[in-house]
């Protein structure tokens, strides 16, 4: 059941590189340096962190802040797939099948192993801002699709032992239907491929969502403000969220936290950082 809609996002903007909308994120890479932070200073993860509790502290009409890092999986099947036989062919005749006899891309297809080294590289980028004080995320969240579950264990499960188990969440699945690359395994594929992961109350054991029919781009949207809404309530004393999605419900993501008109074409194994102000809605 989808949460009521209770806050109004924007985006704190003016921290990290991907915040510039005029630049380029081929030139950024799939992981900025620094995970896009501007600041260079060798304290620069701890005095963001003290601004961060600066304004949650300071806040006098019930906002809250919090920093996001929003990570794409990295390269699936499906990807190698709409790369071979390009966009137009791929969406009118090849995503409705499991495969072409030689590439199997659905459903809920692995990572390639380019997919891995893709997360491995985002790990090794996090490894080395750790140093720096950069924070292990407080919460974690996951789509239920495996290459997303994946990237994220890649990239975050041994960073530190503090690391939190992600959480799998249906809301962040990729846009449903149609593509067999975006139906879900079962509940208990899931636990045996993941066990180390949590998933949420009243996961359902088959996929009941996918359907031959594409998901409506308003139900996409519905989606993402559930997830961003249910973060806020349910963690609301955590201040860095990382969530491993897909480009699709990213976009949405973010179009729900202010960034409209702004499309950063994150790369397969990219993350993106962005601070949410969430204030309340009246009601």
């Amino acid at each position: 059941m989808l949460h009521p809609r209770l806050r109004a996002c924007q985006p704190v903007l003016g921290l990290f590189a991907q915040d510039d909308p005029t630049i380029s994120p081929r030139k950024l890479g799939a992981v900025a340096p620094r995970l896009g932070l501007l600041d260079r200073s060798d304290d620069r993860w701890p005095k963001l962190l003290d601004a961060l509790t600066d304004l949650n502290d300071s806040a006098t009409d019930g906002s809250m802040y919090k920093l996001f890092f929003l990570g794409r999986h990295g390269q699936g099947y499906h990807n190698v797939g709409a790369r071979r036989y390009g966009a137009a062919l791929w969406d009118a005749y090849w995503t409705k099948f499991n495969g072409d006899g030689d590439l199997v891309w659905g459903p809920d297809p692995d990572l390639t192993a380019l997919g891995k080294q893709q997360a491995r590289d985002a790990h090794a980028v996090w490894k080395k801002e750790l140093a720096a004080g950069a924070p292990i995320p407080d919460k974690a969240y996951s789509s239920p699709l495996s290459r997303a579950i994946d990237t994220h264990q890649i990239i975050y499960s041994d960073l530190a032992s503090e690391a939190p188990t992600p959480l799998v969440v249906e809301n962040l699945r990729e846009f449903y239907g149609k593509d067999t690359c975006d139906k879900r395994s079962t509940r208990s594929e899931i636990v045996s491929a993941f066990p180390e992961v949590d998933i949420e109350e009243g996961f359902t054991e088959e996929d009941e969502l996918w359907t031959e029919e594409p998901e409506s781009k308003e139900n996409v949207r519905e989606r993402a403000a559930d997830v961003v809404e249910r973060i806020f309530c349910e963690a609301d004393d955590a201040q860095v969220i990382a969530i491993t999605a897909h480009r699709n419900i990213l976009h949405e993501l973010l179009h729900l936290v202010g960034r409209e008109g702004y499309s950063y074409g994150l790369a397969t194994g990219g993350i993106l950082p962005v601070v949410v102000k969430a204030t309340p809605v009246a009601r």
